[in-house]
């Protein structure tokens, strides 16, 4: 009898042991990073935002989204959250075979204990970012002004040939700058640039008299958008840089807007100064717990 009540309290230990010892390793094994991010825009229907913790020099990625309302919450392995030492935010293609990170890296932040401020200082400082634009219609005129310089806009200083002013950084591999006006209904693109003295990657309004100068800017004469009367008036209208992904699917000004100006009434020779718009630069916290 006493033997058998040895027998039974041993197996007892036995399970408890056991019991224990399974807890232990199906304890949890990951921990919430949370995101509270200010200043994203949606993105076109091919792509998403990914979030990225560095961890021993590596980006181990935290999931992928498309909404930009704050906060959110991402369920990440607990070992590789507390080891990293860095949050990063990129934009991918929504179907991705590239399990590395793009180069249109967003934000970047270092962890201080557990939680990192993050900026786009990886894209480019513009804290002193300026800029100078003209109005002029070079791509309709025949070797002489035909008077209706209202209806271009060109980024530099006019001349012959026109030279860039801008004061802004080299953008890194991903991203390119864009000129846009605000027309009658809505955002007009003069181009993509990623160098201030030479000429932006198309001209889909401009005339055909001849080649626009040497450096980035529209005329607004052919192929007016549903909504715009053609030839458009510049004046006092809202001209802007943006600095977009590339590759970019979306046909509205990315969230970084750097530069806004408006148009004065006076053509070229005349110019027209950007202010600074740093207050579109995304940023935010991201928190582990």
């Amino acid at each position: 009898m006493i033997k058998k009540m040895f027998l039974a309290v041993l197996a007892l230990s036995f399970v408890a042991t056991s019991c224990s010892s399974d807890d232990d390793n199906n304890g949890p094994t990951n921990s919430d990073l949370t995101l509270n991010l200010s200043g994203l825009e949606s993105l076109g229907s091919n792509f998403v935002y990914e979030g990225w913790i560095i961890v021993d020099g590596a980006p181990v990625s935290t999931g992928t989204f498309t909404s930009i309302t704050f906060p959110q919450t991402f369920s990440v392995n607990t070992a590789q959250l507390n080891s990293a030492t860095a949050f990063v935010l990129s934009i991918e293609p929504a179907v991705d075979p590239d399990p590395a990170p793009a180069d249109t890296k967003v934000l970047r932040g270092e962890f201080t204990g557990n939680s990192a401020t993050v900026n786009t200082g990886l894209i480019g400082d513009f804290s002193s970012a300026s800029g100078m634009f003209f109005l002029r219609t070079p791509t309709d005129e025949t070797g002489t002004n035909n008077m209706n310089d209202e209806y271009g806009v060109w980024f530099g200083t006019p001349g012959m040939p026109p030279t860039p002013n801008f004061n802004l950084p080299v953008l890194p591999a991903g991203w390119a700058y864009e000129g846009w006006v605000v027309g009658d209904s809505g955002p007009l693109s003069t181009g993509t640039f990623t160098e201030f003295d030479a000429a932006d990657d198309s001209a889909p309004f401009s005339g055909t008299a001849q080649s626009g100068p040497p450096v980035p800017g529209e005329d607004f004469f052919m192929n007016a958008p549903a909504g715009e009367t053609f030839p458009l008036d510049i004046r006092g209208r809202t001209v802007v840089i943006s600095v977009e992904p590339v590759p970019d699917d979306s046909p509205a000004p990315f969230a970084i807007k750097p530069l806004v100006g408006t148009a004065g009434n006076e053509t070229a020779p005349a110019t027209h100064s950007f202010g600074q718009n740093l207050s579109s630069l995304p940023t935010g916290s991201v928190t582990r717990n």
